[in-house]
């Protein structure tokens, strides 16, 4: 239950992504780029802190080596390559849990932070997911507060519509 749970969020991640991406494009580079009154300071740096923290996450759930990026660090100079980056990672989420078996989300996850390298963590496997999508969920909330800032109308992000949409 757990996993098909989890394979519906990484469908409503890429889809959400994809609607708040359409916005971002439709605001212009100008607009992304825009410095504003926000935690990563602009829309461009949001996202690329988006891009930052699901390649962490994904890099521990599959036990890849760490890419060693900060919180804060900016791999995509622009929307094209923010765009590229993120249609990748949301495959990849994709990817990762249909290839999954519901043995493989349970027990725990054994990681580093970012923030605190030098201590060991541990956190059940199927939350470390949740958390991931949850973290998405939030930073696309202040970059949908940032484009109501703008002329483009930001888009309905809620569950329920991408539930309504793909029954």
């Amino acid at each position: 239950m757990m996993l098909a749970h989890l394979r519906t969020m990484a469908r409503y991640n890429r889809w959400a992504n994809e609607r708040l991406y359409a916005a971002c494009r439709e605001a212009g580079d100008g607009e992304v780029i825009r410095p504003r009154r926000a935690f990563f300071g602009s829309i461009h740096a949001t996202l690329n802190h988006l891009i930052v923290g699901d390649t962490l996450w994904l890099d521990r759930l599959e036990g890849r080596p760490l890419c060693g990026w900060a919180l804060d660090h900016r791999p995509c100079a622009d929307m094209d390559a923010l765009e590229e980056a993120r249609r990748a990672l949301d495959l990849r989420i994709v990817r990762v849990l249909d290839g999954m078996a519901d043995a493989d989300i349970e027990g725990d996850l054994v990681y580093r932070t970012a923030i605190d390298p030098g201590r060991e963590m541990r956190t059940p496997r199927h939350l470390c997911w949740l958390h991931m999508f949850n973290h998405q969920t939030h930073h696309r909330g202040q970059i949908h507060d940032m484009l109501s800032q703008t002329d483009v109308p930001p888009p309905p992000l809620d569950l329920i519509y991408y539930v309504r949409e793909n029954a």
